[in-house]
């Protein structure tokens, strides 16, 4: 017979194990003061909140999904080249350094860090814009990926008792303030920020692109935002150097003088100068030098990287594939393998969920969810023609 419930004497051992909050700095996000939209029943419950939300996020299909995410470099047969399961393991080890170094809840920071990029559309931020110009087109809002990666976590995937996935509020709020392409000198938390105005935010990015760029409750957010700059930089530079983009020498001297030129070295530096200029503070910086470097390096990423002509040259083919696909699937014209995809995913959806979203938004969801090879093969089987064999007999 299973053991349901656990022995009182040793679950109160293991509570006092785990009762970490006197530990951390005066500033750090308390397992204590750990808040859900929909209140649970945690009698029994052997583990802290925020290690709760690691393990449902890394639980759920979205996380699954991640495996066969493009992060920058699509269309390349590269075994070497960053997924985007690769850079949330990333972000989550930059993002615990930072917080077990500064005492922050490490539990926090790990969920969030996990779950920030779940909303990714397939082939990364060229497919997230498509994805909005999709919806800015049928006028029905806009789409950036953290706010997908709350709505994916919050209101589209469920359990196997079709239950919402319920992570604490505090995780969503990081997840939803994530992005590592808005860049500040200074992070600073609102503590100030309610259930009320987080969901309130999310509304707006549904409906805004400006609205991004967002201010974390927690410090444990300000860290994993900053995190997410700390690995893709210098990562994707390496990624570029083996698919022959750039050469390691083209890294402007005066950045390489701050940081160093390698993934390894730009790493440590960053994390470095966010300890000597955040230890003991309440918030998270940079020292103005690095920070100078740093943003100077992001810009030429963008230029020599991500905006490089020879890696955008079929983005016009690709933006057909999202458009046709999209367009499939708010007019509900599927057939084959997508229709049978769709139809399953719709059925673990409620009514409400129907009757609040128009054609063009559930389009985007379902989209959003799909790996770079489903969205390929799903437009392949949309538009291709399909062999009838040896005969019609």
């Amino acid at each position: 017979m299973p053991i349901k419930d656990i022995n009182p004497q040793i679950l109160s051992e293991i509570r006092n194990n785990f009762a970490e909050d006197a530990l951390l700095s005066p500033n750090a996000a308390k397992n204590s003061d750990a808040k859900r939209y929909f209140p649970e029943n945690r009698e029994n419950e052997i583990r802290p909140p925020f290690f709760h939300d690691t393990d449902r996020i890394i639980h759920s299909k979205a996380y699954t999904r991640y495996i066969d995410k493009t992060q920058v470099f699509y269309l390349c047969k590269n075994d070497h080249l960053t997924h985007r399961v690769l850079h949330v393991q990333l972000v989550a080890k930059v993002a615990r350094t930072l917080g077990r170094v500064l005492k922050y809840n490490e539990d926090l920071i790990e969920a969030i860090a996990l779950g920030h990029d779940v909303g990714h559309a397939p082939f990364g931020h060229t497919g997230e814009r498509f994805v909005s110009a999709f919806l800015k087109e049928k006028k029905e809002g806009c789409f950036c990926h953290n706010a997908q990666s709350f709505r994916q976590l919050h209101e589209i995937e469920k359990n196997d008792a079709k239950e919402h996935v319920n992570l604490c509020i505090q995780t969503l709020d990081g997840i939803l303030c994530h992005n590592g392409e808005w860049l500040v000198e200074k992070y600073i938390n609102n503590p100030e920020k309610t259930g009320e105005m987080l969901f309130a935010e999310y509304q707006k990015c549904l409906a805004e692109e400006e609205t991004r760029n967002l201010r974390s409750m927690t410090v444990e957010g300000c860290i994993v935002r900053v995190s997410d700059v700390i690995a893709y930089i210098g990562r994707d530079i390496e990624d570029s150097i083996s698919v022959s983009l750039i050469k390691r020498e083209d890294i402007p001297a005066d950045i390489c003088e701050v940081l160093g030129n390698t993934n390894k070295q730009i790493v440590n530096s960053l994390v470095l100068d966010i300890i000597n200029n955040s230890y003991g503070k309440g918030y998270i910086s940079f020292s103005k030098d690095v920070f100078k470097a740093l943003d100077e390096l992001k810009s030429w990423n963008y230029k020599n990287i991500y905006n490089n002509p020879k890696k955008m040259s079929e983005d016009s083919k690709i933006q057909a594939m999202f458009n046709y696909v999209l367009n499939s699937i708010s007019s509900e014209n599927l057939h084959g393998n997508i229709k049978l995809q769709y139809e399953k995913w719709k059925d673990g959806q409620n009514k409400e969920y129907f009757k609040e979203n128009g054609p063009a938004r559930i389009a985007a969801d379902y989209l959003s969810g799909m790996t770079d090879d489903f969205l390929m093969s799903s437009y392949t089987e949309l538009v291709m023609p399909k062999s009838f064999g040896f005969g019609f007999g």
